[in-house]
């Protein structure tokens, strides 16, 4: 099988020299710096600010640009980071304020400058790396610009005639948005997503299109992530979550129209059994945009995809008692007749509650009009083209953890005991805990999904575990209490207990044992999402003397009046590490028109002593791997 293997890498390098030359190649590619990683979590569905900070690097554009032009003070930095965050609405703008003098003039003072910061933000990547980052119609063009842009007088008329052919021939700003758009693909190498695209945001769609197109990029999944994956892996309980949330938010329509979802049965059925009731009023920020009937019938919508989820939900806990979950069978608690319900050995009465599809003797059992109904809206949904393509993608680029130049990042928490022991998951006899019981995790993420016709096996089950389950790594929680939240006036029933790891991660020697089960060195960090940092109330997003980093700041509006800022992003390069503290985001519009920029805050987390280079990362170590490859298919080349 050896012999087989070098066999078929000598075809891929049929000359001695061609291996030699491959070797030196690859040996000076691992000496060089590393490239920026670019950390971003908890996006919930708000694409214009996570778009504007992968448009900036988080500070690192403008950073970029600053250091090439240090001894430039003549040019305007504020305004050229604008053209190459926004670089077809700026040139937009331009063309309807300037005169046609004014417009080549424009577009002759910014392509040199453009073209010195692609130069310089490329420094520190091969030719080749930069040549793959270039738009291919522009490819040639560029790299004979950029050869010639520090050029000495000899080729100053040739460096100018291009550049004016290429206005004269009407191709500046495609060049210009080129350049721009390659600038920042070479600011930022590599973008991990910890988590949480999708939630109550009004475009994860827009966010899933703009990772799909990014050269390189890893998700690990959040946990609203997982409901949109369990959906499209057939877990019927899921639907109804995932409906029930976007009526809470009214963000049906990307549902509806964006991802071409029939809802049409569910608004009949809702209309025609709830009445709109208050614990049920519409969440959206936005929600003066609603009409009144708009609001009444997202109401309803919400109401009946309550209900049926918790229906749902108690066969789902019935068919699993290995979930432990049997106090959380909501419907199976309640007094029909005194509209009442008993938890802990508490009795309440219920607020709002309607329940007109509920047989109090099987209070779990869907109507034979609900079974078509759930039966209809699961189909519509796995028959989304786009949303499969998405979730096809999630699950690509997604996984429960990621361990990458020695850092574990991950979005919730890894269970644990109050003590600090790995808390344990029980299921066929098995006991899961710490590393072992996230990848059990991941591994019945995919048979789920590799079987949408299957409703009701562990795998799909297992999905529904990961959005509420105790011992869930995505959920974090005692318990998820939705119907108390709905249901009873009582805010003492509200509360959801955290995981002991949220507490002990402030503890060094706890984030040490976790790094070393991950099999990470000790100067590793853990990088986590899923919990709002609350600056404003003196909440340290760095903890456990700089081990973990906390980067869930509140990309979602609603957090914000919580926790003061706009989000957390972290950067990490050839230098050390960055956390950037953002503020809220206003508009493209502002950005284009007015220069204005989601100020960022940066914070040193760690400096390292040398620069890191290349052989130091996983990448290297894929690289010097093949390098021992080659190395002994250059000793043994005529053998082979």
């Amino acid at each position: 099988m050896e012999k087989k293997y070098y066999q078929l890498l000598k075809e891929k390098f049929p000359q001695k020299e061609q291996v030699l030359t491959e070797l030196i190649n690859l040996e000076a590619i691992v000496q060089l710096p590393k490239g920026t990683e670019h950390f971003v979590s908890d996006l919930h569905g708000e694409f214009d600010a996570f778009d504007h900070v992968l448009r900036n690097g988080s500070g690192s554009v403008k950073e970029k640009v600053k250091e090439c032009f240090q001894d430039a003070p003549q040019v305007p930095i504020t305004d050229l980071c604008t053209l190459i965050y926004y670089p077809e609405e700026k040139l937009a703008l331009q063309k309807a304020t300037l005169n046609n003098t004014q417009l080549v003039t424009y577009y002759q003072k910014n392509i040199p400058y453009l073209l010195q910061v692609t130069n310089y933000a490329g420094r520190k990547y091969t030719r080749s790396k930069v040549r793959k980052a270039l738009p291919s119609q522009f490819a040639y063009i560029i790299e004979e610009l950029l050869t010639e842009v520090d050029t000495k007088k000899d080729k100053v008329d040739y460096f100018a005639t291009i550049i004016q052919r290429i206005i004269a021939l009407n191709q500046a700003p495609a060049l210009i948005s080129a350049l721009c758009k390659t600038i920042q693909r070479l600011v930022v190498d590599h973008l991990h997503v910890v988590g949480d695209i999708y939630d109550r945001g009004p475009k994860p769609d827009y966010i899933m299109e703009r990772l799909y197109n990014l050269p390189s990029v890893d998700i690990q999944w959040g946990n609203h992530d997982i409901v949109w994956l369990a959906a499209v892996a057939g877990s019927p309980v899921a639907v109804m979550n995932l409906l029930r949330i976007s009526s809470c938010y009214g963000n049906l329509d990307i549902l509806e129209e964006r991802y071409g979802i029939n809802l049409r049965p569910l608004i009949t059925y809702a209309q025609k059994y709830y009445q709109p009731k208050p614990a049920f009023n519409l969440k959206a920020e936005d929600i003066h945009e609603f009409s009144d009937s708009e609001q009444i019938l997202l109401n309803q919508m919400q109401q009946a995809t309550a209900i049926l989820q918790f229906k749902l939900e108690g066969q789902l806990i019935q068919r699993r008692p290995e979930f432990l979950l049997d106090k959380r069978n909501m419907l199976t608690c309640i007094d029909y007749s005194s509209q009442t319900i008993t938890l802990n050995g508490q009795q309440y009465p219920l607020i709002d509650f309607q329940a007109p599809t509920i047989d109090s003797k099987q209070p779990l059992t869907l109507t034979s009009e609900e079974k078509d109904l759930v039966a209809r809206l699961l189909s519509s949904i796995q028959e989304s083209e786009k949303l499969k393509r998405h979730m096809d993608f999630l699950l690509e680029a997604g996984a429960m953890y990621l361990c990458y130049n020695d850092n574990l990042l991950f979005h919730g928490c890894i269970p644990l005991h109050e003590n600090g022991d790995l808390k344990s998951l029980r299921i066929n006899g098995h006991n899961y805990a710490g590393k072992a019981l996230l990848d059990f995790y991941e591994e019945q993420v995919r048979k789920s999904y590799m079987h949408p016709c299957e409703h009701e096996d562990l795998a799909t089950d297992m999905l529904w575990y990961l959005w509420t389950g105790e011992c869930s790594s995505l959920f974090g929680k005692e318990a998820m209490t939705t119907f108390e939240r709905y249901y009873i006036a009582d805010k003492h029933t509200h509360i959801e207990k955290k995981n002991a790891y949220y507490q002990l991660r402030n503890d060094e020697s706890i984030c040490q044992e976790l790094l070393a089960e991950f099999g990470l060195p000790t100067h590793g960090h853990i990088i986590n999402g899923h919990t709002p940092v609350k600056e404003k109330k003196g909440e340290d997003p760095i903890k456990a003397n700089n081990k973990l980093i906390v980067i869930d700041g509140g990309y979602a509006k609603s957090y914000q009046k919580t926790t003061g800022i706009a989000g957390y992003t972290l950067l990490s390069n050839s230098y050390g590490m960055q956390l950037a503290a953002h503020q809220p985001f206003t508009s493209v519009a502002d950005a284009v028109t007015n220069g204005t920029d989601i100020i960022s805050v940066k914070r040193l987390v760690e400096e390292v002593p040398n620069r890191t280079k290349v052989k130091a990362t996983n990448i290297g170590s894929k690289i010097c791997g093949e390098m021992a490859d080659l190395h002994y298919l250059y000793q043994n080349f005529d053998k082979i």
